[in-house]
């Protein structure tokens, strides 16, 4: 499963988008440091469910909708010297490591300071907290290569043995590949000569490479129209989200108020409401008229989807019924990046299928595939594996 860290600074709405996204527990309050250890749950991305288009009813999507699960990492706000150990910087960068990819939740109303006290709507710039949480996440790993840069200098001298290893070796833990190693290094392959302010670039260049992120402008309801616009210009991915209404939707929906999936741009009222609930709503409606959606689901399908480069595959057993071997029709859909081989998909499902892979078959085309034909989104795939 994919797992997405949700970061920012404290009070910037973190945990309301972690929980109006999964609907686990987390505490929430307007002050900095509420989340103090991680908060894990599981969201979705939410795919138009290729069941329609084969003609079949799978019963796994809502009104032709399939929810595919992915992880949802909390970490504890982040403020300015987190790696230096200031404030829960420590446990913050050390959540990080697991996490394929971030959501950077900003204050886009800024009214809160760099510490996550309250102030005036306005008096921030949002933009900073964007530059803030980048330059942490590059320190830390600078700190880290500084660390043990004399150590690497001194392995890859001694044994005569190309750098790249020993880099990697000194970053171990963090998700880092061989090939971003090379890549962050280029132009710097003669280690020996490289000081603490091209370390930084390396550095800078290696958390572009490891860590994709999306900004979700928070508290886009309340935020001035230029400041939004501002976040939007310095960085084009930006989704104006408003995490409270999500949250605010997700729980009338549990409690059988209202007809509504994540990422809709209405909702439907199911039964009777006092004065305030209805004001509340249709501040909501309001809302969703200028911006379509709370922007909570657009900010992960986003992610996945156009920063990481995930597709739906969907694998089957029996290519002309679209099921699995107990008769479920499409019971599974998986998120597999981009260039992704049939025999890879097959590992995906289990490793010994992928040993015995023999040959893939497009169940739409009733046709053989190779081992390494790339699949596309919304593949029906059946593997024909000897395991």
């Amino acid at each position: 499963m994919i797992e997405i860290g949700i970061a920012g600074k404290p009070n910037a709405g973190k945990s309301t988008f972690f929980k109006s996204a999964t609907l686990a527990d987390a505490e929430i309050a307007n002050y900095p440091f509420t989340t103090i250890k991680p908060n894990i749950g599981v969201g979705s991305v939410r795919v138009r469910c290729v069941c329609e288009e084969l003609g079949v009813n799978c019963g796994k999507c809502i009104d032709g909708w399939r929810f595919i699960p992915v992880k949802l990492i909390d970490v504890a706000g982040l403020v300015p010297d987190a790696h230096k150990g200031r404030g829960l910087g420590n446990e913050f960068l050390d959540d990080l490591r697991q996490s394929e990819a971030i959501i950077h939740v900003v204050d886009a109303s800024g009214s809160t300071d760099e510490n996550g006290n309250e102030i005036g709507i306005g008096e921030r710039d949002p933009v900073e907290d964007v530059k803030f949480l980048l330059k942490e996440i590059d320190m830390w790993i600078f700190g880290i290569l500084k660390k043990n840069w004399e150590k690497v200098v001194r392995k890859a001298k001694a044994e005569r043995k190309d750098y790249a290893k020993f880099v990697l070796e000194s970053l171990s833990g963090l998700g880092f590949e061989e090939a971003m190693i090379r890549e962050a290094f280029k132009g710097h392959e003669d280690i020996q000569k490289i000081d603490d302010e091209k370390l930084k670039m390396i550095a800078k260049e290696l958390r572009e490479k490891r860590f994709k992120m999306i900004i979700s402008a928070n508290k886009a309801d309340k935020a001035p129209k230029e400041l939004l616009e501002k976040l939007k210009k310095f960085d084009s991915s930006a989704v104006p989200t408003s995490a409270n209404y999500e949250l605010t939707l997700r729980t009338a929906v549990k409690a059988g108020y209202i007809k509504y999936l994540p990422g809709d741009s209405d909702f439907k009222i199911l039964k009777e409401l006092n004065e305030k609930q209805k004001k509340a709503l249709e501040k909501i409606r309001d809302y969703l008229n200028d911006f379509k959606s709370t922007g909570v689901q657009d900010t992960i399908n986003k992610l996945v989807f156009d920063v990481l480069g995930y597709i739906v595959v969907y694998p089957v057993e029996d290519e002309r019924k679209f099921t699995d071997s107990k008769g479920n029709i499409l019971p599974d859909a998986f998120l597999v990046k981009k260039g992704t081989t049939a025999r890879e998909l097959a590992y995906k499902i289990h490793t010994e299928i992928g040993k015995g892979f023999i040959y893939g078959m497009d169940a739409r085309k009733k046709i053989r595939i190779a081992e390494d034909h790339e699949l596309k989104n919304n593949d029906v795939i059946k593997i024909v594996s000897s395991a």
